[in-house]
Parts: C-alpha cells; sequence; structure tokens
C-alpha cells in the first residue's frame, strides 16, 4: 500500500502496532504486539490503545476499525509483573487505578463511533477476554480460549465482566464463567453467544478484512447511531428506549448516506454510501 495513504495516529508504542488508511479502505488496525506476554496490556500499552480509539472515533476518514494481537494470545489481560500486592493501601487508589484504566479502556471501545471488529487469534484472558467481548463484532479462530481468569487469583472481575457477560449471556452463564474461570474454546464460546463466528486460524486476518471492508462501505453515521441504540437499550425502559430511537432517526435523516439510501432505492440501484 502506498505509504503517503498511511500515517500515525499518536506517537508510536513499540507494542501495539497500528495503520490506518484514509483513502482507499478507511480502515483502522490496531495490533497488539507483545507475543511473549500473549500481549498482556501494560499501562502505557492500554493508555495508546485508549488514544487510539478516541482518535479513530473522531477521523471522518475513518469507518471500521480491526483490533487483534500477534502470536498465539490476543491479550492475556493486564500486565500485573511491574504490581506489588505488599505495602500499605490508601483509601481510593485501586477503585481510581481501575476507573482511570480496565474501565476507561472497555467504554473506548463501547464508546468508539465507528465499528470495531476484534480478531481473536489466540487466548483472551481476564481484562483481554473484556475487550474482546466489548467490541461490535468478535470473530475469533479455532485455537482462540477466553478465560475469565480472576477467580484463579482470587480477584473480583473487572474491566467491564459483571456488566458485559450478563448483557452478552445471561447471569446464570455469566457466573459460571467467573465463578469456575474456566478455559472457553472459541466454538463454545459461539454457541453462548460471546462471539459471532469461528474460522479456521489460517482465514481468520481475510475473514476480519473482509468484514471491516463491508462495514467500511457502509453507512457510517447510521451504523453509529445504531451501535449507540443497541449498547444503551439494556439499561433503558421502553419509553427511553423508544425516545432514543426517534431522536437518533432525526439525526440520522440529515446525513447524505441516509438521502443516498432512500435515493438508491428509488433509482433501483446500489448505494453509494460516503461515510457523511
Amino acid at each position: 500500500m502506498d505509504e503517503s495513504r498511511e500515517r500515525s495516529l499518536t506517537v508510536p508504542e513499540p507494542s501495539i502496532q497500528h495503520r490506518t488508511d484514509r483513502e482507499v479502505t478507511h480502515l483502522t488496525h490496531i495490533t497488539l504486539d507483545r507475543p511473549e506476554t500473549l500481549n498482556a496490556l501494560t499501562p502505557g500499552m492500554r493508555d495508546h490503545l485508549i488514544d487510539l480509539l478516541g482518535e479513530a472515533s473522531a477521523d471522518p476518514e475513518v469507518r471500521a476499525v480491526v483490533l487483534t494481537g500477534t502470536g498465539r494470545g490476543f491479550c492475556a489481560g493486564a500486565d500485573l509483573r511491574g504490581g506489588s500486592t505488599g505495602g500499605e493501601r490508601v483509601a481510593g487508589d485501586v477503585s481510581r487505578t481501575l476507573r482511570l484504566g480496565a474501565q476507561r479502556l472497555v467504554c473506548a471501545v463501547l464508546d468508539c463511533e465507528k465499528p470495531v471488529i476484534a480478531a481473536v487469534n489466540g487466548t483472551a484472558a481476564g481484562l483481554g477476554a473484556h475487550l474482546a467481548f466489548a467490541c461490535d463484532l468478535v470473530l475469533a479462530a479455532e485455537s482462540a480460549r477466553f478465560i475469565e481468569v480472576f477467580v484463579r487469583r482470587g480477584l473480583v472481575p473487572d474491566g467491564g465482566g459483571a456488566y458485559l457477560l450478563p448483557r452478552l449471556i445471561g447471569p446464570l452463564r455469566a457466573k459460571e464463567l467467573m465463578f469456575f474461570g474456566d478455559a472457553l474454546t472459541a466454538p463454545d464460546a459461539e454457541r453462548l453467544g460471546l462471539v459471532n463466528r469461528v474460522v479456521p486460524d489460517g482465514e481468520l486476518d481475510k475473514t476480519a478484512r473482509e468484514w471491516a471492508a463491508r462495514l467500511a462501505a457502509g453507512p457510517t453515521r447510521a451504523l453509529s447511531l445504531t451501535k449507540q441504540l443497541v449498547n444503551s437499550s439494556l439499561d433503558a425502559d421502553r419509553a427511553t428506549a423508544f425516545a432514543a430511537e426517534a431522536a437518533a432517526q432525526e439525526i440520522n435523516m440529515t446525513t447524505a448516506d441516509a438521502r443516498e439510501g432512500v435515493t438508491s432505492f428509488v433509482e433501483r440501484r446500489e448505494p453509494r454510501f460516503r461515510g457523511r
């Protein structure tokens, strides 16, 4: 690809590779690149990933995001090797760290105004699993595994797990995964509804690119508003959800893509959406 069509979004983070093509595919590809640790997230990686998602969300030339990892892991969660379990704790430190760290990362995915595809290439554990579950679509390689690892360490789930999982698979299944911490295979995750599709390992990248290309060719603002409606629907009563739907329709009908969609239907041709 022509290097002039790609440029970095923020200061490079060696453990995260990313590229954005604003002229042809209109995609941002983000790859966690610490294979020796199964792509466990350091605080620097986490913050950089938040920045990349925020910038992709705000960039009108980006119309979809693909998130994946290198090696045998998608993401093994937070890198705890530099942390300490001893010493005196100050009240509020843990909750503050969580709020500004893992929770902020999951919010960056949920609040991104562009569709985010997780291409889970291997183990997704702890925060890494929740990072995948927060994405709008989840593709998994056959070798991928999902592990609610917190109970194995005597910890409470973080990174929004107790919020995400019951909404995806119900409270009984969520408790089973969180209480036992057993590894969930990709086919089982698909059966439970945590994964959209399982593909052979060698086809994961190709399938993710195909799905992302379809999203990038779609009506970007309509997809963004749809994402907001779906994500908020489980927290809202019917009146609130219907009011949000009406407001989203009002906003979307002012877009060029909505006009193009109606015009193409009348003219009996395929729409040509521009993301505007």
